[in-house]
């Protein structure tokens, strides 16, 4: 059992644990089959758009001990004509992980990292949250009958989030200080409690969330955009993206590697600030968090990202960029996917406007195909909302008044 939680504990390098699969005995060709047939299941692991993909992810998991909720499955939108004109792309595509089960990008990877910790004999499961890796967790471990325990900032978090996990059954604990903190704890202190950490920390999270890049590029018959732009917050998506991609390469699914693109908010930016400094040839190259770091995308409130290493190996590779993007960019972007249709919490919203930095400095051709992922759903962080559009509120009153300029 304590094989599981040091899963979690970073290794004698100072960077943390990575799962490696063996891909050789696999063909493209009958796996692309295979993927396509499971499309027609509705009934079993297999109609999920994570476990779908098992053979590239979690082979060895038996089926018993999956625990899911049929996550995945979402939405690869084409912009309509306000967004696209918006971004001033060409052809521009939404990956809607908000469609998840419980709203966020999360549900991605906790399926497969609670179905491990149960297959290892677990039932106490534990993060540490700005908010949606909490929801996720405590609704697969309530699922499976388990229990698990959130430890959550008391300050720059969302109470959505909050409430939502509270409402999945979830024992939370505040506490003071930031998300890092709480990481810290817990890689102290799990194993004595005899918890399974579910954190992006741990390596089977990032397995998971690859199937995100997995169910795109099958939605795409296996031909990649030119760009794939997502949040930076703790990067366990940046580099579960970079992950992902290099093995649908490597087993022959896809043909080319797309560039990426890490949008973080200016507010909590230690990994655009540290890949701007390699290139700008300063003498200080050295990954500096930020202490304090501070923002409206309470989801990317985070100082010292635990994955920076591996996303900035996954960036290099790709020949990946990032950008740093104002709290009122972030939302001047969400208010255009709100009012799309589509929708976002402000997280999500720095795709977006990372797209528009980054074509008015040349970086993105507005004839290349990009797709931007969506993280969070629009309910996750209704204060945002709510700061934003409450003045725009209209009484009953106005309409007949209104209305009776129109008849006279």
């Amino acid at each position: 059992m304590n094989q599981a939680t040091n899963l979690s504990s970073p290794c004698a390098c100072g960077g943390l644990m990575e799962v490696q699969q063996d891909f050789r005995h696999l063909d493209a060709d009958a796996l692309k089959m295979r993927f396509e047939q499971r499309l027609a299941d509705r009934m079993s692991v297999y109609a999920s758009g994570v476990w779908r993909y098992q053979e590239l992810i979690a082979p060895w998991i038996e089926e018993e001990f999956i625990v899911t909720k049929l996550e995945g499955n979402t939405p690869l939108y084409t912009a309509n004509d306000r967004l696209q004109s918006y971004a001033g792309v060409e052809r521009l595509q939404f990956k809607a992980q908000n469609h998840n089960p419980s709203g966020s990008f999360k549900d991605n990877g906790m399926t497969i990292a609670v179905s491990h910790g149960i297959s290892m004999g677990y039932r106490h499961f534990a993060c540490a949250s700005t908010g949606n890796t909490s929801s996720s967790l405590a609704m697969y471990a309530s699922w499976a009958g388990a229990n698990s325990h959130v430890f959550v900032p008391s300050h720059a978090v969302s109470m959505n989030k909050v409430i939502q996990t509270l409402a999945y059954g979830s024992n939370v604990y505040t506490f003071d200080g930031t998300y890092d903190d709480g990481i810290r704890y817990l890689e102290q202190e799990a194993d004595a409690l005899g918890y399974y950490v579910c954190n992006s920390v741990n390596p089977l999270r990032i397995e998971g969330q690859k199937s995100i890049i997995f169910e795109m590029a099958h939605q795409l018959q296996w031909h990649m955009p030119d760009w794939i732009l997502v949040p930076g917050g703790a990067l366990s998506n940046a580099t579960a993206l970079g992950k992902g991609l290099f093995d649908l390469f490597n087993v022959g699914l896809i043909n080319r590697l797309p560039r990426i693109a890490v949008i973080q908010a200016e507010g909590a930016s230690p990994f655009h600030q540290y890949v701007q400094r390699q290139h700008a040839g300063t003498t200080s190259k050295e990954f500096e968090p930020v202490p304090s770091p501070s923002t409206i995308a309470s989801a990317l409130n985070i100082g010292n990202p635990p994955s920076w290493r591996k996303a900035y190996r996954y960036l290099t590779q790709l020949q990946g960029v990032t950008a740093a993007v104002s709290d009122e960019e972030i939302m001047q972007a969400k208010k255009i996917i709100d009012a799309s249709g589509l929708g976002c919490e402000p997280a999500s919203a720095v795709t977006m406007a990372g797209l528009r930095q980054l074509i008015d400095q040349q970086v993105i051709d507005r004839s290349e195909h990009v797709v931007c992922i969506l993280t969070g759903h629009l309910l996750k962080d209704t204060d945002a909302i709510a700061q934003s559009h409450t003045s725009t509120l209209r009484k009953l009153d106005d309409l007949y008044q209104h209305r009776a300029a129109i008849s006279s």
